[in-house]
């Protein structure tokens, strides 16, 4: 089983929802590359029922590039699936299945090129780099990238397989996830003012964050690049109160910072919680108990490869026909970036447009495509 369209089918019959983990996948993995004489190490998750993989064919030492793919997919709860969504399945020219696009179909294309590297004397490294729980926080390729870090680990550059339709992405937003707690002091509803209502303080810090984006709006950086040319604040979700007739004591406020490169995501993190400092504290003379806490939930680092760099041209030609682009969602590029000191780029079958969605599918020609741009770099690795 070497055909990537074989492996495929192998990969979404795996159930790998970020929240029950990937082991059997990548237990699968390991197993198929260990036959072909590809020796494998595993970076399992503190609960080991999760890991990332990390192989290399050719000669050892520094150089290469990384073929880098998240093995996790999102659920498929409350989606109108008119097909089992972890079985592969072909209709005019669309392959079908929970994470063909994102980004089993990358994953498939990238272990068959390993293997097929394999046959070849290569001159410089191909390396596979599989993590988990990209989807919920990119989770699980950090402890992977720290060992490889601590062993001086240098790839020439990364490809980073998310779906772009096959277009070279060399930049992508940073991203900070964090909710914000408010604390206030229950009372009777008849009796309000002798309370502190949780959901008006976070009200007034939700204003905070729209006062902030429409700054950033009309005075702040811009990279016409990206559709959204400047960083967005957003506010997802808020969950405070128990009854009407009560004034709440507790409300949570979940928010996102994304941001391009010449914004210090930081920077606009701290004036959040200057704002917070100052809602609450003309509070507290009343209400000793009174604040707003923010804590981080999720972080990682944006990406933005020169298109000037010797890494872009070299994937341009690879890539043959593509475009040069930069892309609204996150992935893990920006992360082996910084912690390998390596440029990063990130180039895909499939769009995200078809990501996360019900009856999720890659094209029979995007794959080809992929296959066709991972056989030019195992050539280019052994010339």
């Amino acid at each position: 089983m070497t055909n990537a369209f074989d492996i495929l089918d192998r990969l979404i019959a795996f159930p790998s929802v970020s929240r029950d983990g990937n082991l059997d996948l990548i237990t699968f993995v390991a197993d198929l590359l260990g036959r072909n004489g590809i020796e494998c190490r595993l970076f399992p998750s503190e609960t080991r029922d999760r890991a990332s993989l990390f192989a290399t064919v050719g000669p050892a030492g520094p150089g290469g590039i990384v073929l880098s793919g998240h093995t996790d997919v999102v659920p498929v709860d409350g989606q109108p699936w008119t097909r089992d969504p972890f079985r592969l399945s072909e209709q005019d020219g669309r392959l079908y299945g929970r994470g063909t696009a994102d980004m089993k179909g990358f994953v498939a294309c990238a272990i068959e090129a390993v293997l097929a590297a394999q046959m070849h004397p290569l001159k410089r490294p191909l390396h596979l780099a599989l993590s988990y729980d990209e989807e919920i926080g990119c989770v699980g390729v950090r402890p992977m990238l720290g060992e490889l870090a601590k062993q001086g680990f240098r790839p020439d550059w990364v490809l980073i397989g998310e779906p772009t339709s096959m277009q070279i992405a060399t930049g992508h937003k940073g991203k900070i996830g964090a909710r914000a707690t408010c604390c206030g002091v229950a009372a009777h509803s008849a009796l309000a003012p002798t309370g502190l209502n949780a959901i008006h303080l976070a009200a007034d810090f939700l204003q905070e964050i729209r006062t902030l984006q429409t700054e950033i709006v009309e005075t702040g950086s811009r990279d016409d690049d990206y559709d959204i040319p400047y960083s967005t604040l957003h506010a997802g979700i808020i969950q405070g109160g128990t009854a009407l007739n009560i004034v709440p004591d507790a409300c949570t406020l979940d928010f996102e910072i994304r941001n391009i490169a010449s914004d210090d995501p930081r920077s606009l993190l701290d004036r959040l919680f200057d704002a917070a400092e100052k809602l609450t504290k003309t509070s507290r003379d009343r209400f000793p108990d009174a604040g707003i806490k923010i804590d981080v939930v999720s972080d990682y680092p944006g990406l933005d490869t020169p298109s000037q760099s010797r890494e872009f041209a070299t994937a341009m030609s690879l890539a043959q026909g593509s475009q040069a682009i930069k892309v609204a969602f996150g992935t893990e590029g920006g992360l082996f970036s910084s912690a390998l000191d390596v440029p990063a780029l990130v180039c895909g079958p499939g769009s995200m447009d078809q990501g996360h969605k019900p009856d999720e599918f890659v094209t029979r020609a995007q794959m080809e495509a992929c296959r066709s741009m991972l056989t030019r770099i195992t050539n280019r690795l052994a010339a």
